[in-house]
């Protein structure tokens, strides 16, 4: 993939309770990303945006939920979320880049 799709490859950082405890124990940081991401596009996009050496990823289809609008069911859209483990001694800083 190019410079460009590699920038798209991630849509958002998912933080929550147990992926903090992910960050703090196993140096291991949790995205969101496009459903049609490889395990190396994953790793790819995040060596070039954070300049950091991934040591593995973990990929996690998750399905929509079923939610009702109105008199009408349906579904929420399918994601995909990646399990991002760094390299020893290697960190995100989240602050420091979106102040950047």
């Amino acid at each position: 993939m190019n410079r460009e799709q590699l920038m798209n490859v991630l849509i958002a950082p998912h933080v929550t309770e147990k992926t903090s405890l992910a960050m703090q124990n196993h140096n291991q940081y949790t995205f969101r990303v496009r459903r049609d991401a490889t395990k190396t596009d994953i790793k790819q996009a995040v060596e070039l945006m954070f300049d950091v050496k991934v040591r593995a990823v973990q990929v996690v289809n998750e399905p929509g939920k079923r939610r009702r609008f109105a008199k009408t069911s349906g579904r929420t859209q399918d994601w995909k979320k990646a399990y991002v483990s760094l390299a020893q001694g290697q960190a995100i800083d989240y602050e420091a880049r979106a102040k950047a």
